[in-house]
């Protein structure tokens, strides 16, 4: 039986045997997952044969519901959990680099960071002569594609993201946008009444309007919306966009290493199979070389993405079958871990059949992306090279002189 433990007045760490074992290369995914079991979880340590629950209280009779869901996450995730077979493209992790500090206690002494609420910071002139310098290498490679450049809006279709099921593939980090009901009362009344307490906007509910639109996950997406239910223009595409993207983690975000708003710059292809697999490798052997010149710090292997509990073991298993999406994880020297900082992504046709996207011979396109995230390659860059820019590469410190 589960023992909690009151590590101070104000909160309790509740310690479970899980009733499967967890595999030691899950227990990162398991743990991060546990941020959504209940709103009194603080954080979650997982290992193999032990979770430990930091709780902003004693659950007290809720204790046996809450122990359930927490099995429900590690029997769903675990249980006959087949290990994936990591493939290695690229491997200069162990670069020689100046840096092993974490840079966020110095951005922040500098003044270079502020959160305005969790998972959202304003960034400072430092940060934003980095993201532009990457900015710039990243579109540089667009430009290698001769990709045309869009320009996509914050808000997407909710109607469009059902359709791709992305409900159901990652309802945990979605975020909703609403507004006022057209009606007068109801506006007066908010003006009268709305108030902040406890860092949260106090009004009822139903003076909100029905979700009709989100705030976007990804870039890509856009495009395949544009795409949807006719023709591709000439049987191919590749386009370029740079946007904010929003993915919701709740306790899990954590410095600018994760954040719910965040910044990201795609190359997408569309077209026929050989077509986006044969551009996905050219993009990623050109930043290769990219990478190589700045003496970063990374690997780049199979990986797949956030799955909510109900869908992770099905699509990261056929993620990794089919090799459908690489991560760049780069090196963050103190703490010796790595940051997924951009992948190189093939989606099949999965965009082209949900979407009705079709190339000249009647078939579904297949699709794929290659993207960066903008504020983890700054911070995964400060983490390697450090404040010091006479230990900056040369090209990046005349970029930011």
């Amino acid at each position: 039986m589960p023992k909690p433990h009151n590590p101070s007045s104000e909160t309790f760490t509740l310690h479970l045997t899980p009733k499967i074992p967890i595999p030691e290369y899950l227990c990162g995914e398991v743990q991060s997952k546990l941020a959504y079991v209940d709103e009194g979880i603080l954080s979650a340590r997982v290992e193999s044969n032990r979770i430990s629950l930091v709780l902003r209280a004693h659950p007290g009779p809720r204790t046996p519901k809450l122990e359930a869901k927490v099995h429900r996450v590690v029997a769903s995730m675990a249980q006959g959990a087949i290990k994936p077979k990591v493939q290695i493209l690229e491997d200069y992790l162990h670069r020689s680099v100046p840096y092993s500090q974490d840079p966020m206690e110095e951005l922040q002494k500098r003044g270079e960071v502020f959160a305005e609420a969790s998972g959202t910071y304003t960034l400072g002139p430092l940060l934003t002569q980095l993201i532009a310098y990457f900015e710039s290498l990243f579109h540089s490679l667009a430009h290698q594609f001769q990709a045309v450049a869009y320009r996509f809006p914050v808000l997407i279709s909710a109607e469009f993201l059902e359709r791709v099921k992305y409900f159901s593939a990652f309802p945990h980090s979605l975020s909703f946008v609403t507004h006022l009901r057209e009606d007068l009362e109801i506006i007066d009344g908010f003006s009268q009444q709305a108030h902040c307490e406890d860092h949260s906007l106090q009004v009822p509910h139903d003076m909100f309007a029905r979700v009709k639109t989100l705030l976007s996950p990804a870039v890509c997406y856009h495009l395949y919306f544009s795409l949807a239910d006719k023709p591709v223009p000439r049987g191919r595409v590749v386009a370029t966009a740079v946007g904010n993207c929003f993915r919701y983690e709740a306790i899990n975000l954590n410095s600018l290493e994760r954040l719910w708003n965040f910044t990201m710059r795609e190359i997408i292809f569309v077209g026929d199979k050989d077509f986006v697999l044969d551009n996905r490798e050219a993009a990623r052997r050109i930043m290769e070389e990219k990478f190589e010149a700045l003496g970063l710090a990374y690997r780049v292997e199979s990986a797949n993405d956030p799955f909510f509990i109900g869908e992770f073991r099905k699509q990261a298993a056929f993620q990794s079958a089919f090799q459908l999406k690489y991560e760049i994880r780069a090196r963050l020297p103190f703490k010796e871990r790595t940051l997924a900082v951009g992948s190189y992504n093939y989606h099949q046709d999965f965009f082209g059949r949900h979407l009705n996207i079709t190339l000249p011979n009647g078939e579904a396109a297949h699709t794929g992306c290659v993207a960066f995230g903008l504020e983890r390659m700054a911070f995964a860059f400060l983490a390697q090279f450090g404040f010091d820019k006479n230990q900056w590469p040369s090209e990046v410190k005349e970029f930011c002189s």
